[in-house]
């Protein structure tokens, strides 16, 4: 007897962003809390789009570094501008690549390496566009072939696949990161855009409306559960995702801490969370 397919979801999500952008970075606790109370109704897809030239003129690494310091003063999401002055990235089309050669695994390999790679990025200051942090990001992955990537690093596959990325972000007409386009059933339908950084309520809004009714949310997830399930996340996550303010986040942390659950990891702009419990 054959295995009944899931039904297909809905929706879709197109969300196009840039690796080194940080505001794609801080739109990680909304898409979070998106997933978590409707995922039943869409898929998610990443796009790479942004310039993948390099980055190296001298004088514009200043304006970057305080450009990433603003923003994460602005999101909650850290993220460390230094990098552009101590170890400034040359160009951001090898982690482009990276992404895609992992997501040649699986779409959920790529979501987790995109993940570690912007962690080592925006907290710990790796430069991405070397090849060993790529292939350090790579190992750290559960369930990905390291030989794999590293053949894929260099494969036309990788290349294919985010050639695609950058035609279909042109032709979209995408010129802001983060973006998301959601596309419903009806293939006459043209999808809705949403371009740049907006609050979780505007993206329930715009599900709404291309659903044609008011999506249910899912019954929610325990604290622990959604840890143990993350692993390592942002005191500004757990914020969004639960409705509560940092101050009521650290509370809650700080018992987990004591029943050693979780260990606290102190950031350039607030605190991460890692999971150390059973």
């Amino acid at each position: 007897m054959e295995k009944p397919k899931p039904a297909k979801k809905p929706l879709e999500i197109y969300t196009f962003i840039d690796p080194l952008c940080p505001e794609c970075w801080a739109l990680e606790p909304v898409l979070k809390k998106l997933q978590m109370n409707y995922c039943k109704y869409f898929t998610i897809r990443y796009l790479i789009g942004g310039k993948l030239q390099c980055c190296s003129e001298k004088r514009s690494h200043k304006n970057i570094a305080e450009a990433w310091e603003k923003t994460a003063n602005r999101t909650g999401m850290s993220c460390d501008g230094d990098i552009w002055l101590e170890n400034p990235i040359s160009t951001p089309f090898a982690a482009s690549i990276a992404i895609k050669a992992a997501e040649l695994q699986g779409k959920q390999i790529g979501i987790k390496y995109l993940r570690k790679l912007r962690e080592l990025l925006f907290l710990d200051k790796q430069n991405i566009s070397k090849e060993d942090v790529l292939i350090e990001c790579a190992q750290s992955i559960e369930g990905l072939d390291l030989l794999e990537f590293k053949k894929d690093l260099h494969s036309e596959g990788a290349i294919k696949t985010l050639q695609f990325d950058l035609k279909t972000t042109k032709e979209m007409g995408v010129e802001l990161f983060p973006t998301i386009v959601v596309f419903n059933d009806h293939v006459e339908e043209e999808g809705l855009m949403v371009a740049g950084l907006y609050d979780y309520d505007v993206y329930v809004k715009v599900l709404e409306e291309m659903l044609g009714e008011k999506p249910v949310p899912s019954a929610p997830v325990f604290l622990e559960e959604f840890l143990k399930h993350q692993s390592f996340v942002a005191t500004k996550e757990i914020a969004v995702i639960y409705d509560l303010s940092i101050e009521e986040v650290e509370k809650e942390m700080k018992k987990l801490v004591l029943r050693q659950i979780v260990e606290r990891v102190p950031v350039k702009y607030g605190t991460f969370w890692r999971y150390i419990g059973e």
